[in-house]
């Protein structure tokens, strides 16, 4: 594997461990499941029959250099289990994601297949959402201003995502709002607010969506399981 897939070695290894012969998996995006995107890969070529659903263009773009055959959510597909990473992890398995920029279709993705599995290393445990200061919305460009004063309104002051002078465009052509926010109390009252703001397209938050975080420890992989009811 790759120096990055050494990194989150016994993750990746646990996650490749859950994929079987047939299955439609999702690919996310971000360090660590680009690390199982890479181990994937070696097993395809090994001769592992699977069709990957990429979460962005640069996911597409690494699984098509690593020989995973790739389909699409037009095609009908079922997914059976989708691989990501996050950006907060609380108690709950509730998410912050976004950081990589590619959260609205990471939750497209994650919320058509049967299992979300999510791969972290240690720094992205919280506990409480919020914990390292951002939240992330992607917001049509015509609706930028309206949206951050909305926001303003709202007690959250945030900033156009910038990557150098240039702003930041996501795979949809749209802009993302970088929230600044303390521990969030009620993940799911706040997600159902924004989403109410003319113009936001998504937010990072990804409440009861993980089934399962796989955690890189030193000593190995810690398993942490959604309790359903």
């Amino acid at each position: 594997m790759a120096q990055e897939s050494q990194s989150f070695r016994e993750i990746v290894a646990k996650a490749l461990d859950m994929i079987e012969d047939g299955m439609i998996v999702g690919l996310g995006s971000g360090r660590a499941a680009s690390a199982f995107v890479d181990g994937l890969g070696e097993q395809v070529r090994a001769g592992l029959s699977i069709r990957g659903v990429p979460t962005s263009e640069a996911t597409a773009a690494l699984a098509k250099r690593v020989g995973i055959p790739l389909t699409t959510l037009d095609d009908n597909v079922q997914i059976d289990v989708d691989m990501d990473g996050a950006d907060e992890v609380d108690p709950q398995l509730n998410l912050i994601k976004g950081y990589g920029a590619a959260f609205v279709r990471e939750k497209i993705v994650a919320a058509a297949a049967r299992r979300l599995i999510i791969l972290v290393g240690p720094e992205k445990i919280v506990p409480m959402l919020g914990t390292r200061g951002r939240l992330p919305i992607e917001v049509v460009p015509f609706g930028a201003g309206p949206c951050r004063r909305r926001l303003e309104q709202m007690g959250y002051s945030s900033e156009l995502r910038r990557k150098g002078e240039d702003l930041v465009i996501t795979d949809n052509g749209n802009y993302i709002l970088d929230c600044q926010v303390s521990a969030i109390a009620n993940p799911t009252s706040l997600d159902q607010a924004l989403l109410r703001i003319p113009g936001v397209v998504g937010t990072g938050l990804f409440v009861g969506m993980a089934d399962t975080v796989l955690i890189q420890r030193e000593n190995g992989a810690e398993v942490q399981q959604r309790e359903r009811e």
